[in-house]
Order: C-alpha cells, then structure tokens, then sequence
C-alpha cells in the first residue's frame, strides 16, 4: 500500500471537529500548544456562539485548520507507524497545503501556526471586504471561461473536469451565480471571505513569501505535492515558492488528485475537518480507498481502517 494523506482546506469547521481528538489520553497537551501558537482555544473557537469572531473568519480559520490537522496527525502517526503502516506522499488544499508541510516533517508544529496566522493576515490585508469564493459545477472549463471572463470573477481552484470553484468581489460573483444557474450548471457561494487564489490577492504573494523565509525548514520525511502543479516538492526553495504562489495563482487540485495515483498512491486519507477531499478523489479515482478521519468516531478506527486497506 502507498498511504496518501490529505490536509483539508476551510469550509468543514465544525462545532464537534474536536471531538476525535478529546477522546485520546495524549491530546491535552497538544491542544494545549496549539491553542498557544494559534493565540486563541482551538476547541472553544468551533463552539462559539456569541457575536465574536467565527471560526469561518479567515484569522482563526486558517490556523485553527492548520493546528487541527497537526495535532490528528501527531496522535495518529505513531500508531499507524506501530501497525507497520508509513506515509508515502503528502498533498493539501488551499491552506492545508501548509499543513502538509508540518505532517511531512518540512515545519514545526510552533511555524505551521505561526505561518498560518501570518498568511491569513496578509490575505485579510490584500482583500475589499466583499471579496469571497463561489463553488461551480456542471459546466466544461470553456463554458466557465466565458462566463468568467465576463463577469469579473477568476477560476480559483480546479477541482476536476466540471467542478471549480470561482473568485472575486461579492458583485461580480452574484454575477457568475446567476449566469452559472441560467445555463443548467449549480453555484453556490462559501463560506470564506477572500477571493483566494485568484489574483486579487497579489499584494499578499511577497508578505507571505517574506515569512516562510523566516522560518526553519527541514527535508521532509516523504515529498508534499504543490497546489499550482502537482509537482513533488522535497525541498525548502519549491515548498516556499508553490507556498507563496498559490495565494494569488489557481489551485489545480484535479491535477494533484492525478500526480497523487501516478506516484503510486493506493489509499488516502483525509485529516479534515470534513471529508470533502475523499470524496472528489473518490469520484475521480474510483479505485482507490479513500476516507476522512470525519468518517470515523475513533481514531482507533481509522488507524484499523488503514491498515486492512493495506492488506
């Protein structure tokens, strides 16, 4: 088996996005030094109810997805390790390509933090305040284009071959999602409040760039697949680079899901939160075993779950 772990991006924050992790004897402290590098409780900040900030706003999604999936993968690593089971490639979304980086070994858990509250600042900093995504599907990318092109919005992220997502000011997405809904395709806009990936949020390329240098930087443990390419990245100058560029450039995650099977990965599993990345790569690669830590109640069973995989 070649085990592929997937780092999520926004949109799946949950109130309960915690509750795998309570339950193992070894998270306290964990979320104890998440909750210190983020500056904020990460598991308080999915339950707030109050007028205060979200966990959908960019400030404490980012690092609050970024701790979430350090901290999983902190508890689950050693014991599929135990059970004879190893990484072999590492991709993430959006912000959880940042994640990737610390579950391969390239970050600490203390920079991917600090560097995803710093990336989110800087977007914040780059964005007007009507700026956001809109997830498209059921058209071709030609069609799509067209309908881009003349409504001001930009492709984002490419998710497969009829399955985007869009961004832009909050105008020129209405827009798109009227247009989108006139010729039979579904638009629906997200949670997130910048048009990330898109480049609307240009200014914010060097800032961010600026930080990842900053920091220290490891050789990984297994290669971290880039957003922008689907290229294998095994060292600091690539991981910097693809890290900085995809802020402001698509991200094309149908050509990652490919690279992915390509180098000969046959089971994937997701961190979350949520458990949209098993299903696109489930729908575009049928054949592999794929499923989101979201999908089980312990961790125990995921850990049991990849392992029969393997067999």
């Amino acid at each position: 088996m070649s085990l592929a772990v997937l780092c999520s991006g926004q949109g799946g924050q949950n109130p309960s996005m915690f509750d795998i992790v309570e339950a193992e004897p070894d998270a306290g402290p964990l979320i104890a030094q998440a909750s210190a590098c983020a500056g904020f409780d990460v598991v308080a900040a999915t339950k707030r109810t109050d007028a205060g900030p979200s966990m959908f706003d960019n400030a404490i999604a980012q690092p609050l997805i970024c701790a979430f999936q350090d901290i999983v993968w902190s508890l689950l690593a050693p014991r599929l390790t135990a059970a004879g089971v190893s990484m072999s490639l590492c991709a993430g979304y959006s912000v959880g390509e940042l994640a990737s980086h610390a579950c391969a070994g390239s970050l600490s858990s203390a920079d991917t933090i600090a560097l995803a509250r710093l990336r989110a600042a800087v977007m914040d900093d780059a964005s007007g305040t009507d700026d956001g995504l809109a997830a498209v599907r059921g058209l071709s990318r030609r069609e799509l284009d067209a309908l881009v092109a003349s409504s001001g919005a930009f492709v984002a992220i490419v998710n497969g071959d009829d399955h985007f997502v869009v961004g832009g000011v909050a105008s020129a997405l209405d827009a798109l999602v009227h247009s989108v809904d006139a010729r039979g395709g579904t638009a629906q806009r997200l949670p997130v409040r910048v048009a990330a990936h898109t480049p609307l949020l240009r200014t914010a390329v060097d800032p961010f760039r600026a930080g990842l240098e900053r920091r220290t930087w490891m050789a990984p443990t297994v290669p971290v697949v880039a957003g922008i390419d689907g290229a294998m990245v095994r060292d600091r100058a690539l991981a910097i680079d693809a890290l900085a560029r995809q802020i402001a450039e698509p991200v094309r995650w149908a050509d990652c899901m490919d690279g992915l099977v390509e180098r000969g990965a046959t089971t994937c599993l997701e961190l979350g939160p949520g458990n949209a990345l098993a299903r696109m790569i489930r729908d575009r690669h049928p054949q592999l075993a794929a499923r989101s830590v979201a999908d089980f109640r312990s961790l125990g069973a995921v850990i049991a779950w990849v392992a029969r995989a393997d067999r």
